[in-house]
């Protein structure tokens, strides 16, 4: 068989017109045996290769089982054997991985690395290359590419390399080829001719292959618009750099016999270096780095540090479940050999507090009394209903998951630490691929087509999802003017549709970090982020879940800002200290406040949808703020599950189960699936999906977005309920909740986690609303709710808000005393639009007793002119006897930046003398309106209030 080895994919951004996984399931039905994925300076796209060609030989094995136990006649084929592939398969083709490297300074060359050295070596050049570049650049010569030859095969693309022969032949003996591909355009003979002489003045081999952009020559229309988008051309105007014909596909061996009449040893080098090619990244393991200390190993350690904490989350003693519990985990872990990997979180959550910044874990492996132990999560295990080995699985040999929300305001400290801590060379976020969407293909698929931007503004406002009927495309495109017969606007709009999905550039992970305990660029090439200070890998969150390498997530969340602060306004003012696990748990008043739908400002259930909810729900326990947080979510509302709990929890209906089974899985949760691992057990339970089975859903209910392969089960789940007795409505409806999963579902170890922060800031606003409020003030932007809203529900509260003020307020908003033994919340010069931090700690630095006059607050704080008229707009001079108007007209008096030399040693008096100006007194309804024009937000009236008179006339 002819391989092909050197495949670009659209991993070559708006170059290759094709999928990796395309190009497998492509080279499956042509027979190929092996393809190399080689895009230009990188292996961004060869994850996803490998994972569809190990996905392929699941389903060649899978369609054995299927012709060995169909019979047409007879019973239905056993429940765990799915349905063949809906593609023809004649070879399970082998990823060989590969990079075409393109210098600044010599012609491209494919790399093919022969063994796990040469795998080393190429992510080391490519990180070079990344490195001295900014983002989405690499910048490589051929010597970063001689500095590294150990395991290297190379495929030299035709060029001046008369002048690099020697180098190249002593750093590559006996590992150079000439790559030797048609064009296409008639003179190949000429041209095979032409590199063959020259292969021989350079004595290398040559190697044939058809260097496809496309698995298919249908895209051959897509790579056109894919070369005039990043050349920001039309269509009509490429010229040259037009494809002339659909030849650069993906070739059978026929065609590439054919096409290499003459020159068969090209083909032949083809597959000999192939057979020598068999690294495979099921090669590559991730070295974790020890984490031990001194003489104590990585699994001593975490024994002791788990046993201590058990004793400090349970001074009066642990219950023996809970010992019981930490026993198994601690075994399970050290048969994974997953030490390590909870001490990095250990150690990760140490540091933020020993910097006293707030952060709370989450995720799967998070629920669990080992976390709870080692600090990394306030929530106890025993909440949840879910056992350790459906997280850490010896026999889905998964990686943990274990994600920390920090707060938002202080995350780049832990960032950083970690890099300071492990090197960049051996710590990197990882990616995020940006894909095509909607309106994005739209507007650059159109304007390629050369429609105009009007077209285009209409066609992006109204056409979005393409989730629907081509009929109910066609008329939307009549309902704003469109005729959808039109050629070009057809064209254009089958082409954004197989334009949807395609990788557009790679971004940065929210806070994804993957740590190696060597070299990290020796796993995976990095690069720079487009935020200074951060590095990044190429790879995305699914590619290192399918290659088994572990990931910590480093991740932000305002409301933990919030919390944080709100704590330290309440040591401060009451000498309080509290913590996520020491709040007073069960507080009835909390949960009153709760079932009144007050919740604004309060994390997760403060949206309109949460409001409604709350007075049905009236939840009563922590429990029922896990199932509120889990149920108001796109997947419980698509798959129809909210009404039915609703109703069961009112005792409208009647709570059932189907079997005893899945009694024991549902029973939490009155019957009613609420979360994805609900979900999954089902599917195991009812539908008897295998281990791996259940797996590969739950994989595709995670991607269902981007993949929508969530139905291709739906058959062997409805035949697996069917076989297990149940019944076929009962099933259908099941699958109909698993679907809706694959929207947005909630794990219950990610609901828990997040009901405890319902709880905490739910207990702050009940117990202190005015520090909540200020602590949400201070932590903007964050939230449904502006300033305006949560100042407004403050003061329902009965918290006495005061003003902006010239000598009172500071850059935070403060509490301070009222006066009859409370506090005050006083708003603070952050609310000033457009006012930056630096000048408002240049004014509080220099107010020692407080400023008199306008021209005094010019004279000391330094400030320019500009910032103290945006201040007297703010009308926080009211305590120096100024109105808004008095204090603007003194404001625009000052003309210099800095007090003339003249009066610079005259600090107590005025610069200039004017007489008194007699300004207009402003209306309520002006004062209201330049407050929001300000501080988008007044503490005099509500806006609505000035119309009330006109909105409600009095009744007779």
């Amino acid at each position: 068989m002819i391989p092909e080895l050197s495949i670009t994919s659209n991993f070559t951004f708006l170059t290759g017109a094709s999928h990796p996984e395309e190009y497998m399931d492509r080279a499956a039905a042509l027979g190929l045996l092996a393809i190399a994925i080689a895009d230009d300076n990188s292996v961004a796209g060869i994850v996803r290769a490998h994972t569809r060609a190990r996905e392929i030989a699941q389903l060649v094995g899978e369609r054995r089982d299927w012709d060995a136990s169909h019979d047409p006649i007879g019973p239905p084929r056993p429940a765990g054997i799915p349905a063949p592939p809906s593609f023809p398969i004649y070879a399970t083709p082998r990823l060989i991985p590969a990079a075409r490297l393109v210098f600044t300074d010599a012609p491209p060359v494919t790399v093919l690395p022969e063994n796990r050295a040469g795998w080393r070596n190429l992510c080391r050049i490519l990180s070079t290359g990344c490195l001295r570049a900014e983002k989405g650049k690499c910048e490589l010569q051929l010597a970063d590419l001689l500095e590294r030859p150990g395991g290297l095969q190379l495929l030299l693309w035709p060029g001046d390399w008369d002048r690099f022969a020697a180098p190249l032949h002593r750093h590559f003996p006996h590992r150079l080829h000439l790559l030797m591909r048609p064009h296409y355009d008639g003179r190949d003979a000429d041209r095979f001719a032409a590199q063959a002489q020259m292969a021989e003045r350079l004595g290398v081999p040559v190697l044939a292959s058809a260097a496809p952009i496309m698995h298919h020559g249908a895209r051959r229309r897509l790579a056109d618009v894919l070369t005039a988008i990043r050349l920001r051309r039309k269509v009509d105007d490429l010229g040259r750099h037009a494809l002339p014909n659909a030849e650069r596909r993906l070739r059978a061996p026929a065609e590439m016999r054919r096409l290499f009449a003459g020159h068969e040893t090209a083909l032949g080098n083809a597959r000999a270096l192939a057979d020598r090619l068999r690294f495979s990244l099921d090669e590559l393991r991730h070295e974790y780095p020890s984490e031990g200390t001194g003489d104590e190993t990585p699994a001593a350690r975490l024994d002791r540090l788990a046993r201590a904490g058990l004793d400090w989350r349970y001074p009066a003693g642990a219950p023996d479940r809970v010992r019981a519990m930490l026993e198994h985990e601690l075994r399970l872990i050290a048969r994974l050999k997953y030490e390590p990997y909870f001490l990095t979180v250990h150690d990760i959550v140490q540091f933020a507090r020993s910097r006293r910044i707030l952060c709370q874990g989450r995720g799967s492996a998070a629920n669990s009394v080992v976390c709870y132990c080692l600090g990394i999560t306030s929530v106890s295990p025993e909440i949840g209903s879910m056992v350790f080995e459906r997280f850490v699985s010896e026999a889905r040999d998964e990686p943990p998951d274990i994600d920390v929300d920090f707060e938002h305001e202080r995350r780049e400290e832990v960032i950083q630490w970690i890099y300071e801590r492990y090197g960049r060379h051996r710590a990197g976020l990882c990616a995020t691929v940006i894909h095509y969407r909607g309106k994005r293909a739209i507007r650059e698929v159109g304007r390629a087509m050369g429609l105009s931007e009007g077209t285009l503004a209409a066609l992006g406002s109204q056409l979005w999802g393409f989730g629907g009927s081509a009929g109910l495309e066609e008329e939307r495109m009549r309902e704003i003017g469109l005729d959808p017969a039109d050629p070009r606007l057809r064209l254009t709009m089958r082409l954004v549709r197989e334009l949807i999905g395609f990788p557009r550039h790679l971004s940065q992970h929210v806070g994804g970090f993957v740590i190696a305990g060597d070299r990290l660029d020796e796993l995976v090439p990095i690069e720079n982020a487009t935020m200074e200070g951060r590095t990044v890998i190429c790879w995305d969150k699914d590619d290192i879940d399918s290659l088994g390498i572990l990931k910590v997530d480093v991740l932000s969340l305002g409301m933990l800002t919030c919390i944080r602060k709100a704590f330290d306004l309440i040591r401060a003012h009451h000498g309080q200290e509290w913590t996520l696990a020491t709040l007073p748990p069960e507080d009835p008043r909390v949960y009153d406040m709760l079932c009144r739908a007050d919740s604004v400002g309060v994390f997760q259930v403060e949206s309109r949808a949460q409001m409604n909810f709350l007075p049905r729900m009236r939840p009563r326990n922590f429990y029922d703020l896990v199932i509120e947080v889990a149920i108001i979510r796109p997947g419980p509302i698509q798959g129809d599950m909210v009404h039915p709990y609703i109703r069961r929890r009112n005792g409208e209906e009647e709570v059932s189960f189907p079997s005893d089974a899945l009694g024991e899985v549902l029973g939490k949760t009155l019957g009613v699936p609420l979360f994805q691992e609900q979900a999954m057990q089902i599917a195991m339970i009812g539908a008897g999906f295998s281990p791996e089975q259940a797996d590969r859903l739950r994989r595709s209910l995670a991607t269902f977005k981007k993949h929508g392969n969530v139905s291709e089960f739906r058959a062997l789940f409805m035949r697996g309920m069917r076989r297990n007795g149940y019944d076929e409505e009962f099933a259908a409806r099941c699958f109909s909740q698993i679907e809706g999963f694959g929207s947005y579902g909630f794990p219950e170890s990610h609901a828990a986690s997040f009901a405890l922060l319902v709880y905490a800031s739910a207990w702050l606003k009940c117990h202190h609303p005015g520090i909540f409020a200020c602590a949400l003030l201070n932590s903007q932007p964050m939230g449904f709710y502006a300033p305006a809203q949560i100042v407004r529900d403050a003061r329902e509260h009965g918290v006495e808000v005061r003003p902006i003020d010239i000598n009172a307020s500071f850059w935070d908003n403060v509490m301070e005393p009222d006066g009859r033994g409370g506090l005050a919340l006083r708003l603070g010069f952050r609310q000033i639009r457009g006012l930056s931090e630096e000048d408002a700690a240049w004014l509080t630095a220099a107010r020692g007793n407080g400023y008199r006059t306008v021209d005094d607050l010019w004279r000391r704080a330094g400030l320019g002119p500009a910032v103290i008229e945006r201040l007297a707009e703010a009308d926080v001079f009211a305590s120096l006897g100024l109105t808004r108007r008095e204090a603007l007209w003194q404001a625009k008096a000052i003309a210099t930046a800095r007090p003339l030399p003249l009066f610079a040693a005259d600090m107590e008096g005025e610069a200039i003398d004017e007489p008194a100006a007699l300004l207009p007194e402003m209306t309520m309804g002006e004062q209201v309106v330049e407050d929001y024009v300000a501080m988008r937000l007044s503490l005099r009236a509500h806006p609505v209030a000035l119309l009330r008179h006109l909105l409600t006339p009095d009744l007779p």
